[in-house]
Parts: structure tokens; sequence; C-alpha cells
């Protein structure tokens, strides 16, 4: 931060340290004992696409942030670290994944302290929040995968040459060292009918967005791409069949809490998607993994259809 030629502010000043919380890259608010919000710095609008003027004097849970854990549960109404915070009067911290603006759900780390009055009582919470992806890890590995035209240009997620490339690897590794993995296959739901509702625009951010919350909820050491189509692949190393199957159910909980910005700027939530996994096997081969993954998908789906939900592994 820089003070202008002869500036008198100090740091007495409540300007400079609203300042000085601008320039920080966390984002940083403040709310009270109702969780209204109080304070809203640069870096949240960053990290959330929201601008200070849209949330000062509105309640965080107010469809907003709409915080949820990894399985998908709104901490708005059990959970939530600002409520034990101010209930209890001590920090507390956890991973959660907001939404932002454009519908996207990002993992974020936060830290919140209490705020106390002149006697000590707690007045509300500041809550401290960052991005908990390995952003530069990532950044490297798309500059890579441009240069090698392994990236889909729609989704900016690895491409099926790019997928079927790393398979191969992964059942050389498994093959050596008896590493074992498994695939997920994953298939938005109604993509036609989004489509049609909303124009292929929409169908192009529905696109997007499920690769972005799908690349957000696995681990940094799986990999996840779109497979063509509506239809996307992770490779999922070190796991086993208990394993893959609540990785799958914390994909389809999080895309079920992933909204979609139409044209006209409404925020909906109709994305879903169906998925199928498949651990390798003695004797298997890419074919024959992704068959079954692909087979267990199906079903998902058609449990869907059927009684109004299902599981897929």
């Amino acid at each position: 931060m820089r003070l202008p030629i002869g500036s008198a502010m100090t740091p007495t000043e409540p300007r400079f340290y609203r300042d000085v919380l601008d320039h920080i890259s966390d984002g940083v608010y403040c709310v009270d004992r109702d969780r209204r919000i109080l304070y809203w710095n640069q870096g949240a609008f960053r990290l959330t696409g929201y601008k200070a003027e849209e949330v000062v004097g509105r309640c965080c849970q107010d469809d907003m942030l709409r915080h949820v854990d990894a399985a998908g549960r709104n901490l708005c109404l059990d959970g939530c670290p600002l409520t034990a915070c101010i209930a209890d009067g001590v920090s507390h911290e956890a991973q959660v994944f907001l939404r932002h603006k454009r519908g996207r759900r990002i993992p974020v780390w936060v830290r919140v302290q209490p705020m106390r009055a002149a006697d000590g009582s707690v007045a509300g919470a500041v809550e401290i929040f960052s991005d908990d992806t390995t952003q530069h890890a990532a950044q490297r590995k798309t500059l890579e995968m441009e240069r090698l035209a392994f990236l889909d240009h729609l989704t900016q997620a690895p491409n099926r040459r790019y997928l079927e490339m790393s398979l191969q690897t992964a059942f050389i590794e498994y093959q050596v060292h008896q590493d074992p993995f498994g695939v997920l296959v994953a298939d938005i739901d109604r993509f036609k009918a989004i489509n049609d509702d909303f124009g292929h625009d929409a169908g192009d951010r529905a696109l997007r967005e499920v690769a972005t919350t799908l690349t957000r909820t696995l681990r940094t050491t799986d990999l996840v791409g779109r497979w063509g189509g509506d239809e996307f692949m992770a490779i999922v190393r070190h796991v086993g069949g208990e394993t893959l199957s609540s990785l799958a159910e914390r994909c389809r909980a999080l895309v079920a809490q992933t909204g979609l910005r139409t044209n006209d700027e409404r925020l909906v939530s109709i994305l879903s998607v169906s998925v199928g996994g498949a651990i390798v096997c003695p004797g298997d081969s890419p074919e024959a993994l992704i068959k079954r993954a692909d087979e267990a998908m199906y079903q998902d789906k058609m449990s869907k259809r059927d009684r109004g939900k299902g599981r897929g592994i």
C-alpha cells in the first residue's frame, strides 16, 4: 500500500486500517451478534465476486455465500463457525465451500475470532477466509497442458486425450507397484433441458461450473477432465471402494449445491450429476474399467428417475 506524498494519515485513523485490510489477499468481514455484515474488504470481493455495497447490512446467510461442508450440508442452518464463535466466545477454524456470485463452489479455509464490547461481552465476530486450492500448482499444470494441447477449450479442464494418457500411466504404475486406483464418471443430469430452457450459452456455463466444482471437490492428487459432451471423468489415486464411494457422493452433493447464472442474471439451482465409479482389478484394461464405471453411472441415473435418488457405485 502506498500513501500519497505528504499524507498526514496515521495508524490512529480508522481509514488507515481499512486500507491495510483492503490490500491483503485474504477475505475479511465482520458481523454483529445477528450475523449482519458490518464490514467487507476487497479480498472478500475478489474471492466471492460480491462488492461491499452488495453485502453490508445483509445477513451472511441471506442466499449469498451459503457455506456448505464437504457433504453438502448447509452450514448456515447447522454448524456455522460464525454462530459457534458468537455463542461460545472462542475462535474457530474450518474448511468450508462458499458459493461464488457466479454460482461455482470454492473451497476456503476460514478462521473466526470473537469481537468484544467494552464490558467483555461478545458483540460479534470477524471471519478471515482464504482460497484453499493449490492455485500455483494448478496454474503451472494448466500452462503445461495448454502448451501440449491437452486442455479442453470450453471448460479449461484436461481433455479426453490427456485423460487417456493419464489412465495408461495409472495402469502401468498399478502393474509395477500395485498402486490401487479407480475412476469416476460423472454425467450432467437433464443437460438437454438446460440447453432447451436457458439456451446453449447456459449449457456452456453449466459445463464450466461442473468442471470447476468437480476439480475443487476432489483431492489435489486426483485428475478431473472432460471425457466428452456433458460427461466428465476423474482418475482417483490410492483408493478402495469405500473411499471412492465417499468421493462420488461428495461430487453429487457439491454439484447439487452449485448454482447457474442465467442470461438474465438469475441464479438458479438446476445442476446435478449422476456418478458411477469402478476400482481397478488384476487383469483389467482401461476399456473394461471405464465400462464398469459407465454402467454404474447409468444405474445411478436410472435410480434417480425411478425413485428420486440413487447410488452409482
